[in-house]
C-alpha cells in the first residue's frame, strides 16, 4: 500500500495484494486458526484493571482508531488499536440492562449497574432503584456496595484515576451512595438532604471505603468557600465550595500519614509532560503504586473527556481523548502480568454520533465526504445527532467546502442519548465469558472462571 501526503488529504493506492481474494482468505484463516490456538487463562485474577471510556460507543472506537492511524501519517482504516488486541470482545446491551426508569441512561446510572452489579435509576449512584432520584430519604437503605469495596475488604489496594473529577458520576459510584450525582459538596445539596441527613459525595470519598490512590480534578468540592486553588490561584471558578469549612484534602493526607496524594502535575517528575500524554502517565503512576500489595489491586481508569467532547460537540477532542485511553491501556499492559491480571476495557453509553457518506479511504476522519448531499452541500464525515451546532438560515444549512472541519468541532452535537453501547474486554486471566451480546448481569462485567 502506497500513501501520498499533501496539505489537505492522504491519498492512497491499494496495494496488489489486496486485489487477490487469497489475501483475504489467507488473512482469514490465519486469524481463525490465531483464535483456535489461544490457550484460556484460567488462574484467579489477583489484579483488575477496568478502563472506561465515557461515552465511548461503537462509533467513537470506529472512528478513534481511524485518527490514531492518520495521526501516524497513515490512511487510519487498517489500524490497531490496543484494546482491538484483545481475544474476548462483547456487546453490552444499554436499554433496560444498565437502567432501570428510563431507556436512554446515563454515566450514575451505568456506573452503578457495571460496578456494584445492580440497576438503578437514573442521575442516581451507589444505590439501588428503590431510591428516587433527588429524594434523600429514599436513599437510606438502599446503599449497593461496589467492586472497589469488594476488592479492598478482600485485602487488595485500590485506585481511581480519571480525566474528570474524581466525585464524578463514574468514579463516584465506585465509593459513594447519593440520592442525586449532582450532589458533589455540602454547597450542592437542598434543604431536604442537610435535614435528612444525606452526605454530599466529596465528604464519602474519605469517609466510606480507604481509597489508596486518588487521581483526578474536583479539588473545589472538597475545599472551604473561597479557597483558592494550588495551581490555579487566579481562578475564580477553581475557588472552594464547601460550606462546612472543612478542607477534605488536609483531612485525606492527615488519614494517610506517611503517604503522598498525587495533586500537581508537577509531582509526576519521572515523565516527561512534553512525550507522554496524560492519562498514560497517570494511570502508569497508580499501577506503580498499586501493584506493591502482594494481595493485588483493583484500579478504575476513566477516560472522562470523551463523552465531555461529545456533549460539546467537539468530535475532535472526543477522538483524541479516546486515542488516549487506548494509549493508556498500552501502558496498562505493559506493567502488568497477564498471567494475574484482568484487563477490561468498556464504554457506559454511547452518543447520537454517526460515521456516514461514502468517503475515499484515507479521507481524514474529521473531514468531509466528497460526495455532496441533495441540497447540492457537502456535509462532514461524523455527525451528531441532536445538540448545540446546528445553523439553519431560511431552511437552509451552511456551505462548509471551505471550511477546514479537521481542527474543531463538527456539528451538530449529541446530548448524551447512547446508540447500542459497546464492551470491549481482553479478560486477562480469567473472563472467557464476555462474548456476545449481554444483558447487565449481577456482580462484576465478567468473569466466567
Amino acid at each position: 500500500m502506497i500513501f501520498t501526503l499533501n496539505k489537505k488529504h492522504l491519498f492512497v493506492r491499494i496495494s496488489v495484494e489486496e486485489e487477490n481474494p487469497e489475501f483475504w482468505r489467507s488473512s482469514a484463516q490465519n486469524t481463525l486458526c490465531s483464535a483456535l490456538s489461544r490457550k484460556h487463562n484460567t488462574n484467579v485474577a489477583k489484579n483488575i484493571l477496568l478502563f472506561l471510556g465515557d461515552g465511548m460507543g461503537v462509533t467513537t472506537i470506529t472512528a478513534a482508531r481511524i485518527l490514531k492511524g492518520q495521526l501516524q501519517n497513515r490512511s487510519g482504516e487498517e489500524t490497531i488499536m490496543n484494546m482491538d488486541t484483545f481475544p474476548f470482545v462483547g456487546l453490552a446491551k444499554v436499554t433496560h440492562s444498565f437502567l432501570k426508569n428510563f431507556q436512554i441512561p446515563d454515566s450514575a446510572a451505568t456506573a452503578t449497574a457495571y460496578l456494584c452489579g445492580v440497576k438503578t435509576n437514573l442521575n442516581t449512584v451507589g444505590v439501588s432503584a428503590a431510591a428516587r432520584n433527588g429524594v434523600c430519604r429514599s436513599q437510606k437503605g438502599n446503599e449497593v456496595t461496589s467492586i472497589l469495596k469488594w476488592a479492598k475488604d478482600a485485602g487488595k489496594s485500590v485506585g481511581i484515576v480519571t480525566t474528570t473529577r474524581v466525585q464524578h458520576a463514574t468514579p463516584a459510584a465506585s465509593y459513594a451512595h447519593s440520592a442525586s450525582r449532582t450532589w458533589y459538596s455540602d454547597a450542592d445539596l437542598p434543604t431536604s438532604a442537610v435535614t435528612g441527613g444525606c452526605l454530599d459525595i466529596a465528604s464519602q470519598l474519605l469517609r466510606n471505603t480507604d481509597i489508596d490512590v486518588i487521581i483526578g480534578g474536583g479539588r473545589k468540592y472538597m475545599t472551604p468557600k473561597g479557597f483558592p486553588d494550588p495551581e490555579y490561584p487566579t481562578d475564580l471558578s477553581a475557588q472552594g465550595q464547601r460550606k462546612d469549612n472543612r478542607n477534605l484534602v488536609n483531612e485525606w493526607l492527615s488519614m494517610k500519614e506517611g503517604k503522598v496524594r498525587e495533586h500537581r502535575r508537577t509531582d509526576f517528575d519521572a515523565v516527561d509532560p512534553e512525550k507522554t500524554d496524560y492519562l498514560m502517565e497517570i494511570t502508569e503512576k497508580a499501577i506503580r503504586i498499586l501493584k506493591k500489595n502482594p494481595k493485588g489491586f483493583f484500579l478504575l481508569v476513566e477516560g472522562g473527556r470523551i463523552d465531555q467532547g461529545h456533549h460539546d460537540s467537539r468530535a475532535s477532542m472526543a477522538l483524541h481523548e479516546a486515542v488516549a485511553l487506548d494509549d493508556a491501556v498500552a501502558r496498562g499492559l505493559e506493567l502488568t502480568n497477564e498471567e494475574e491480571t484482568l484487563t477490561v476495557v468498556t464504554a457506559d453509553h454511547s452518543h447520537a454520533f454517526t460515521f456516514n457518506g461514502y468517503p475515499f479511504r484515507g479521507n481524514s476522519i474529521l473531514g468531509k465526504s466528497p460526495i455532496f448531499a441533495m441540497d447540492f452541500l457537502p456535509y462532514t464525515t461524523l455527525m451528531y445527532g441532536n445538540g448545540p451546532g446546528i445553523k439553519i438560515t431560511d431552511n437552509k444549512r451552511p456551505d462548509i467546502r471551505n471550511v477546514d472541519t479537521r481542527c474543531g468541532a463538527v456539528c451538530p452535537r449529541p446530548h448524551g442519548s447512547p446508540l447500542p453501547g459497546c464492551l470491549r474486554a481482553e479478560l486477562h486471566p480469567t473472563c472467557h465469558g464476555i462474548r456476545g451480546l449481554r444483558r447487565h448481569q449481577s456482580g462484576t462485567l465478567c468473569c466466567h472462571h
